[in-house]
């Protein structure tokens, strides 16, 4: 006579890894509703990121979210509506210090912050690769199942110095007033008249903007 309760045991451990392998192999759905900057999806086979997104309630019809989205493979960012309350699928993801180390033909190398592992990524996954310089920190996004880095951000800010631009007018302290300087990183942008060669100043990452001349 079989031993029913071996069986039974086998039966329900059987059933579990079944049911455990149904639940790994699921695609874990999301609705439109959690729609944000930032988030990353997998959408007609590719991965992407969301840079900008509206919900749109039209006084007729059905609501709607209006998104730009970043493919995390070309860097190409396109537009797309998605129906209000529509399955998109997320893609679980991990953020980590990274500091830049340099450039070469493989692409921009980082060191992990805490394992010291270095990886290198390419410039379109970089949010603001003009700013980076020796050193700098930065957030870098792996898909969490495939080790795959998707996207690296700057911090929001930096400093350099100014390596040239015109004189500046002493004692005039207007900041509607721009004109163009180059950063030690290469960088043109535009600052203030007083703003003068040798200085620091803080600028924007997100934008390319000067912010602020930092006080000697």
């Amino acid at each position: 006579m079989p031993d029913l309760k071996y069986a039974s045991n086998c039966a329900f451990a059987c059933d579990e890894d079944s049911l455990f392998l149904r639940s790994f192999n699921e695609k874990v759905m999301a609705s439109t509703s959690e729609i944000r900057n930032g988030l990353c999806i997998k959408f007609n086979g590719d991965l992407w990121q969301v840079v900008e997104f509206l919900h749109v309630k039209p006084g007729k019809g059905a609501a709607f979210v209006r998104t730009k989205l970043k493919n995390l493979n070309t860097g190409r960012v396109v537009d797309n509506t998605f129906n209000s309350g529509a399955k998109i699928e997320p893609v679980r993801i991990e953020t980590r210090n990274y500091q830049f180390l340099f450039k070469d033909e493989e692409g921009f190398h980082f060191m992990d912050s805490d394992t010291y592992e270095q990886i290198a990524i390419k410039e379109h996954i970089i949010n603001a690769p003009q700013f980076l310089k020796d050193g700098l920190v930065c957030t870098i996004v792996f898909h969490a199942e495939e080790e795959l880095p998707l996207s690296c951000e700057l911090p929001n800010h930096i400093e350099a110095e100014i390596v040239y631009t015109e004189p500046g007018i002493k004692g005039d302290t207007a900041t509607n007033t721009m004109k163009p300087a180059t950063l030690d990183l290469g960088v043109e942008v535009r600052v203030p008249l007083f703003v003068d060669t040798g200085d620091r100043i803080k600028v924007d990452t997100r934008t390319g903007e000067y912010t602020e001349r930092i006080k000697k």
